[in-house]
């Protein structure tokens, strides 16, 4: 059972090559495997620390280019400019050359140098602007502050040079004028009192006051007032309440520890003059000054705003060229040098498949450069297990994304991802099964494909970016919604009468409907209903009883299917990794276990439905006490278990050969490879385990040297045009490959034993973990029964334009409640349990899942992850 090269069964043949590239084009080289991303690259420096790598300061340099156009980018947000999608530009995927890469480096550093000249002077003018305006809150305040106390000054010195217990705020606005008793206007120098005024944060006002009180022991006079409009603080770059304070007190030394403690809170003291002619000059000043300072500031950003505007038209498509020089150089530290040739020696996992590709860009780049040396593509034989590749497109990269999420598969073998793409959506659609939820799933799958590259380009949320991401699996997990609906005559919970019903209500003599009572349906001879279940058992008194029969036996006879197949690619598996003890201690054994318990049990079930027991005057047996007593009591039919002639011997055969399949599984494996191991002992060679193979990488930890075994020389190959494709027999390269581990029955032996205990116990757990198809089918069903019901079924009682508009209302909530319920929850619940059969119930039949993923050096995938972050 070969697959083809491009087939999604097994992953793509990978082959190691090793690359000789002139050090004159290593950068382009490189560029141009980034732009067909076919390459892994192994590190071949792995003692090497990253600051003594070769290209240590390229990086660097790029990664001051990097931060320079990060800083562009985060002015461009601070300013809310927009900025030109990457989706605009043409050629994104295209290498950028030296010269460019040099004339982008000396642009961005001038204009960093610009923007951080017009960003300080836009900042430096702002918190000019800032302290204007507080000076000016400070002076119109401060000023009803000084009327006010003027005529308390005597007041105040009394109070000073006689208590040390003054009051921290004094209401003096509610005392007389301010004159003296001698009504004489004094000056505040004259009595020694001094006085601080500025503005303080509002949240620190309370602790400001505490403080005050505490260390000046109340030896001053404070008012306060709030700045209504807020003002900006420079340093936080948002908006804040201030307060506007003055505080007298007595003697410079106390007015020198006001003002420290001011500033230590973070409050700016401002110069204000207790002159009322004085003070009006100085607002008349402040307002002057504020608005040519305004006229300033305008220009300063519009000038700011264009400078970033144009920066902005180019400033993604300078992020995707730095990124890609950047992974450039990253790859080239990855290489090692032969300084005898003074060529730059690579390694790469690459598919098979793509090596002329590879050969033939090459050479194109050798011949732009005019070299005559060429570069030279080396296959490598090793006993290593190169990544997994699997390739996928559009449409199959969800479906293999669900496998990747569980694990990586083994290198080339089958690779589950082919089959989830029609069994993942069928088991869904069993569980979610109504035609109309599923048009609802597949019409939004379909909107989503439609326009794809309008919204691969939006900004998307977490969730709706899952359902964007999955669309294809959306779309056919609704077509079989659709399918299994019609199935289940199901759409929003009504029938679907598409063709005539096998049955016919007969009503009795004198029944009367307004009455009530129990009607039997007949069955109409000779006709069946053509596909799916008939719509008559919708809204009958029995019809739960029988969907539930159905679907439990469905969802056994479903389960029983999957299993089969996926237990049968073990087979697949065995043959392809040419290990026939997995195929007679293993497969052989585990299938006729599996089938000799629950394929008989399907078997019955098909049997019990194609017997017309009424006609045969007898009631159908009970199959789940038929399967318990076929391992009680072995051999024995209780009376109403018969199913057919001969049953007791038949079973009692399965249940032994079920039993005697326990042995084999247990131990004809270890035994086998313990056989073989001595029989390889005996003969002189190596135990299983311990082969040695011949390659020119020993190990990981040699990496380094690796390229130094068996390397063909310039003059014995075959030139042919810009690069060489050669065979490395293994020669000259002394003893390598990967050194496995001594041979230990013991482990061999705990590990089979884990093995079938867990096989064994699995075939009846997840036969019954199946079971969750028929409960989440009745739930769903039941559950949009019931929301019908409750919703839109209420609305046909009303009529006129009551009715009108109760439909309406009832039509607009039973939608939304469909949407929201059944279609989103009630979908992502089937989902991961389909997603659960999967893991749990069909790979473990098969799954190795010890592979390592490919992820090759492509600018490609490097695109994909920068947009995200662009958006």
């Amino acid at each position: 059972m070969a697959a083809s090269k491009e087939s999604l069964f097994r992953s793509q043949d990978m082959t190691l090559t090793q690359l000789y590239v002139a050090n004159e084009i290593g950068r382009e080289v490189v560029s141009a495997l980034g732009e067909l991303g076919v390459m892994q690259f192994r590190d071949l420096n792995p003692e090497t620390s990253a600051f003594q790598r070769t290209f240590t300061q390229e990086i660097r340099r790029l990664d001051n280019v990097e931060r320079q156009l990060n800083y562009f980018r985060s002015q461009i947000e601070k300013n809310d400019i927009s900025m030109r999608p990457i989706y605009d530009f043409a050629n994104t995927m295209a290498a950028p050359s030296a010269t460019e890469i040099d004339e982008l480096a000396d642009r961005s550093q001038s204009l960093e140098q610009r923007i951080q000249s017009l960003n300080d002077s836009y900042e430096t003018l702002k918190k000019r602007e800032t302290e204007l305006t507080e000076w000016r809150w400070v002076l119109r305040e401060a000023g009803g502050f000084f009327d006010r106390a003027r005529g308390q000054t005597e007041e105040i010195r009394q109070s000073i040079d006689s208590s040390d217990d003054a009051p921290l705020l004094r209401d003096v606005e509610q005392q007389p004028n301010g004159s003296t008793e001698g009504g004489q206007q004094q000056s505040f120098s004259v009595m020694n009192i001094g006085f601080v005024a500025g503005v303080i944060p509002r949240e620190r006002m309370g602790a400001f006051e505490r403080i005050l009180w505490r260390t000046l022991r109340g030896n001053l006079y404070m008012n306060q007032s709030e700045i209504p409009d807020p003002v900006l603080d420079p340093e936080k770059n948002e908006e804040v309440h201030k307060n506007v304070f003055v505080i007298f007190a007595h003697g410079k030394e106390i007015i020198a520890k006001i003002r420290k403690i001011s500033e230590s809170l973070g409050a700016s003291i401002y110069n204000v003059d207790e002159n009322s002619e004085l003070r009006r000059d100085q607002i008349h000043e402040v307002n002057s000054r504020l608005q040519d300072l305004g006229n300033v500031l305008g220009n300063t950003k519009r000038t700011l705003d264009a400078e970033l505007t144009q920066i902005g038209r180019s400033l993604a498509a300078w992020l995707i060229v730095i990124k890609k020089e950047k992974t450039v150089y990253q790859t080239l530290n990855r290489f090692s040098y032969d300084p005898a040739r003074k060529t730059l020696v690579a390694e790469a996992w690459c598919p098979t498949n793509t090596l002329g590709m590879i050969k033939s860009r090459l050479q194109d780049v050798n011949d732009r450069a005019g070299l005559a040396v060429p570069t030279i593509v080396n296959q490598i034989k090793t006993s290593k297990t190169p990544p997994t590749y699997n390739k996928t497109n559009k449409f199959t990269l969800g479906f293999q994304t669900i496998i990747d999420a569980y694990g990586t598969a083994k290198y080339t073998e089958v690779n589950p991802g082919l089959p989830t793409i029609v069994t993942f959506p069928f088991l869904f659609a069993v569980m979610f099964g109504d035609f109309g939820h599923g048009a609802i799933m597949t019409l939004t799958a379909v909107a989503m494909i439609y326009w794809e590259k309008p919204l691969q380009r939006g900004k998307q949320d977490e969730l709706f970016g899952m359902a964007f991401y999955g669309r294809y699996i959306m779309l056919m997990m609704g077509i079989f919604s659709m399918y299994t609906g019609l199935i289940y005559c199901d759409a929003f919970s009504k029938e679907l009468s598409l063709f005539p019903s096998m049955w016919e209500w007969d009503f009795p003599e004198g029944y009367d409907p307004e009455k009530g009572g129990t009607v039997m349906a007949k069955r109409v001879e000779g006709y069946t209903y053509p596909f799916g279940m008939d719509w008559r058992w919708h809204d009958t008194e029995n019809d739960l009883l029988f969907s539930n029969s159905y679907k439990m036996k469905l969802s056994i006879i479903l389960g029983w299917a999957h299993m089969t197949y996926s237990l049968c690619l073990s087979y697949v598996n065995a043959r392809h990794f040419r290990s026939p003890i997995d195929i007679w201690g293993n497969f052989l054994p585990g299938m006729i276990f599996f089938h000799s318990i629950f394929g008989y049990l399907v078997f019955a079930i098909v049997f019990k439905w194609s017997v017309d027991w009424p006609a045969r005057g007898a009631n159908p047996p009970s199959l789940l006490n038929m399967l318990i007593n076929m391992f009680l009591q072995p051999g024995t039919i209780e009376p109403g278990e018969q199913l057919y002639a001969g049953q007791g011997p038949i079973q009692v055969i399965l249940v032994l050969a079920a039993l005697v399949q326990v042995p084999i599984m247990l131990f004809l494996k270890p035994f086998y490879l313990r056989y073989e191991h001595n029989k390889a002992r005996a003969q002189g060679y190596r135990g299983i385990g311990e082969t040695t193979h011949v390659s020119a990488l020993d190990d990981d930890d040699d990496e380094g040297d690796a390229h130094a075994n068996g390397r063909p020389s310039f003059a014995d190959s075959d030139m042919d045009g810009g690069a060489l494709i050669t065979q490395d027999i293994g020669g000259g390269g002394g003893e390598g490959g990967e050194h496995g581990e001594e041979f230990e029955f013991s482990e061999v032996m705990i590990h089979q034993v884990i093995h079938t205990i867990e096989f064994c116990l699995n075939c009846v757990s997840h036969t019954a973990s199946y079971l969750r198809l028929w409960a989440l089918s009745l739930a769903h069903q039941q559950l949009s029964i019931v929301l019908w019901d409750m919703t839109f079924g209420n609305a046909f009682s009303f009529e006129g334009p009551l009715g009108i508009f109760v439909i309406f209302c009832c039509f607009t909530l039973w939608f939304a409640l469909t949407v929201a319920v059944l279609v989103v929850m009630e979908g992502t619940s089937a989902m991961l349990h389909s997603l659960r059969l999967h893991w749990v119930e069909a790979m473990s039949k098969h799954f190795i899942g010890e592979g390592v993923a490919f992820e090759p050096f492509s600018f490609e995938l490097m695109l994909e992850d920068e947009m995200t972050e662009l958006k």
